[in-house]
């Protein structure tokens, strides 16, 4: 799909970015490490778009809703030990496009941060792979702020430092319809990356400012504010 206006976006003093399918292709190592942590549970396992419309948010939060408090650890050792399991068998893959979006707003001096769902050591620990950790003011996951995405928290916790506030100049880039309700919720301007686009009618009351098919548009875009 090719950019969409919803909204006027003024040139950002700061730029968040979610992690999983938005900056690593992560999308079927999470599907069948849910899936495998469902079937151990004693649940049926779900299809692509069951996921896509239940993805978003930390494996706390989620798991709490399906096994409640007694039972979410147990699911989240399942979830993590699968994920860390296909993820070495598998490889590190980057979405296509990123290292020059990363590269050109480091250019510009706009400040970047990450903003995940996933648990905040091993976030780290992945982007510390990719190398890119030195783009990044704070980098943020599950548990490292006083609630997960959407809640405002780890937004503020990823600007710390910056002097920057949440507000329209600030783009908050994702893949799903919980990064565009964070983004609504915090005054940021939401960007979808349409790596794996979520429902339509999960966008409607948190449409993003801004869709785009991958982050060579993306870059596009990009390019109108720094020239």
């Amino acid at each position: 799909m090719t950019t969409q206006t919803y909204a006027d976006v003024p040139k950002p003093r700061a730029v968040l970015f979610d992690w999983d399918d938005t900056v690593v292709n992560n999308w079927h190592i999470g599907v069948d490490s849910l899936n495998a942590t469902l079937v151990h549970m004693g649940m049926e396992p779900w299809d692509e778009a069951e996921i896509r419309r239940r993805s978003g948010l930390s494996a706390r939060d989620a798991f709490i809703v399906l096994f409640g408090e007694d039972r979410w650890q147990e699911a989240d050792r399942v979830y993590y030990d699968t994920f860390y399991k296909l993820y070495q068998e598998r490889g590190l893959q980057l979405v296509d496009g990123i290292g020059d979006v990363f590269a050109a707003l480091a250019r510009a001096g706009v400040y970047m941060g990450v903003v995940s769902n996933k648990r905040g050591d091993l976030l780290r620990e992945d982007v510390a792979r990719t190398g890119f950790t030195g783009y990044f003011g704070n980098i943020v996951g599950a548990g490292d702020a006083a609630a997960d995405k959407p809640d405002p928290a780890p937004v503020m916790l990823a600007l710390g430092g910056s002097g920057i506030v949440p507000a329209a100049d600030v783009w908050f880039v994702g893949d799903s319809h919980t990064d565009m309700i964070c983004a609504h919720r915090t005054g940021c301007s939401g960007m979808l990356i349409e790596t794996k686009p979520p429902p339509d009618d999960l966008l409607l009351k948190n449409m993003p400012a801004r869709r785009f098919a991958d982050h060579v548009k993306f870059m596009e875009f990009i390019g109108e504010y720094f020239r």
